[in-house]
């Protein structure tokens, strides 16, 4: 060890030694009785080139034990956490099971357990370390292609495989700095995204069927990406389902509604206190479903209070439960302003009501970028999106709610006016996908699914929906028709969910391994 220095343990994967005999993934499976459908280690196969040009290369994908570990950020309750020698490690008794940590790893290395309903990963075997033994999958590999060590002793095996080799590590890119480093591995096997995706029951098989023999084998080699098949690996799972949509849009609705009315009563727009008081019981119960959508959405749904009790402050879902919680608490003091009929009152609660609806609104943005693991979520116009959307939906709600309290006063058309502004403005940010550079390949396959795959239609769909609640409140405003208002909230209020679905949706459809 370096004199001086903590022990900082790292792994190296020699791949030009790996023979794909899955040992480790056995080894691995039986120490730590992981269950059938999961593992914390695997070995892909992809094989490139075209007959009879072919190699198979293997993978070992598993946790890269990062010095900068986006799980352990993530994570709102502290159940993924680093160790001092640098290992990353979880605590079962802990998760809540919100999958944050899935969605932030850009290695796909985290599963939740079935039988447990925790996220688990590879732990480098911290109790076999803990007691001078090898982690379970080196100590069984036939070829020595696995090596673990002080990557702060320069003495150390791993050290010297470093020192000798040429290491490279996955998605460099992410600024995780993995501590597990590849030597001899084929740049195609550490890009999940260059290898075509067969199922593994090979009911599609991506390759291009139009080619001739002679094109392909001309435009192929063995290291040839086009021809690279990813003949064996495991299948995608994507964390976060309709309930991370939905909840995303009720909370729109609940912030939007008391972000438009309270400016709209400090502007001095004479709106009654009828208006007020619907919009904060409307308010209360979007915000109710965004609650009870969060904890359904656990795997752990019992724990939901670990999340206020021992918070993980860098976590924005950490976070994001506080503002909750302290907008609901305006939310209640506005409702009661209202009812009471009390302006002053009224006036002294709309400040914090206002402060606290708009990071309410955005914190999911924050959230997205903080999940490393899905490029297309990187975007930085996430926050003013969801800013405009969340002003939209406020006013949408409201055009709906004045088909009951009237439409035929001046601050109608106000709402109307923010309305059309802001669905045109929202639709504007979110069709500006179409515009905005992807870097990396994980980002631009995440953006073909959804411009042009699998999520098209909901995208398309949304954005066209968007639009057309922008150009009837428009209509509204022009025409004097008031219940043109109300169609365009409702136009708005469905376009909104789709896009929205759409757009999480496609974003973890990237296989990260």
């Amino acid at each position: 060890m370096g004199e001086g220095l903590e022990p900082k343990w790292g792994k190296v994967l020699d791949q030009g030694l790996c023979i794909g005999c899955h040992a480790c993934t056995v080894a691995c499976k039986a120490e730590h009785n992981v269950p059938l459908g999961v593992t914390r280690t695997f070995v892909e196969y992809v094989e490139t080139g075209v007959y009879p040009s072919t190699r198979r290369d293997f993978q070992v994908t598993r946790c890269n034990q990062c010095d900068s570990p986006p799980c352990v950020y993530a994570c709102p309750v502290t159940a993924m956490f680093q160790r001092p020698d640098g290992i990353v490690d979880f605590d079962r008794d802990l998760c809540v099971g919100c999958k944050a940590c899935m969605a932030a790893c850009p290695y796909d290395a985290i599963y939740i357990n079935p039988d447990n309903n925790s996220a688990e990963k590879c732990n480098f075997c911290t109790h076999r370390i803990d007691n001078g033994l090898e982690p379970a999958c080196v100590a069984v590999c036939p070829t020595q292609a696995i090596i673990v060590g002080d990557l702060n002793d320069p003495a150390s095996e791993v050290a010297r495989a470093l020192s000798k080799g040429k290491p490279t590590v996955r998605r460099p890119e992410k600024d995780t700095a993995p501590k597990v480093f590849y030597i001899n591995a084929s740049e195609i096997t550490l890009d999940s995204t260059q290898p075509q995706r067969r199922t593994l029951t090979a009911t599609t098989q991506l390759e291009d069927k139009t080619a001739s023999p002679d094109k392909k084998r001309a435009a192929s080699s063995t290291s040839s990406a086009a021809a690279a098949i990813l003949a064996y690996g495991r299948p995608h799972v994507v964390p976060w389902d309709w309930r991370v949509s939905c909840y995303s849009w009720t909370k729109a609705i609940a912030a939007g509604l008391l972000l438009v009315l309270p400016s709209l009563f400090l502007v001095g727009v004479d709106i009654g206190m009828a208006w007020h008081l619907w919009g904060a019981v409307l308010s209360a119960l979007f915000l109710g479903l965004t609650g009870a959508l969060l904890i359904s959405d656990l795997t752990h749904p019992r724990r939901f209070f670990y999340i206020l009790l021992r918070p993980q402050w860098r976590s924005w879902l950490a976070r994001g439960a506080f503002l909750i919680t302290g907008f609901a608490i305006c939310v209640g003091l506005y409702g009661l302003a209202a009812l009471l009929k009390d302006e002053t009152i009224l006036a002294i609660v709309a400040w914090p009501t206002i402060i606290l609806a708009v990071p309410t609104a955005v914190y999911t943005a924050f959230l997205f970028g903080a999940s490393k693991g899905r490029d297309l979520w990187q975007s930085p116009l996430l926050p003013a999106l969801y800013t405009a959307e969340t002003v939209a939906a406020g006013a949408a709600a409201l055009a709906v709610l004045g088909i009951a309290l009237g439409t035929g006063d001046m601050s109608y058309e106000v709402i109307t006016a923010v309305l059309a502004v802001s669905a045109g403005v929202s639709t504007l940010l979110a069709g500006s996908e179409f515009l905005m550079p992807h870097p990396t390949r994980q980002s631009r396959f995440a953006a073909d699914a959804l411009l042009r795959g699998k999520f098209a239609l909901p995208c398309w769909a949304g954005l066209v929906m968007s639009l057309a609640g922008a150009v009837f409140a428009t209509a509204s405003l022009l025409s004097g028709a008031a219940p043109l208002a109300a169609v365009a909230g409702l136009f708005f209020l469905t376009g909104l969910y789709a896009h929205t679905h759409a757009f999480i949706q496609a974003g973890q459809s990237v296989p990260q391994s």
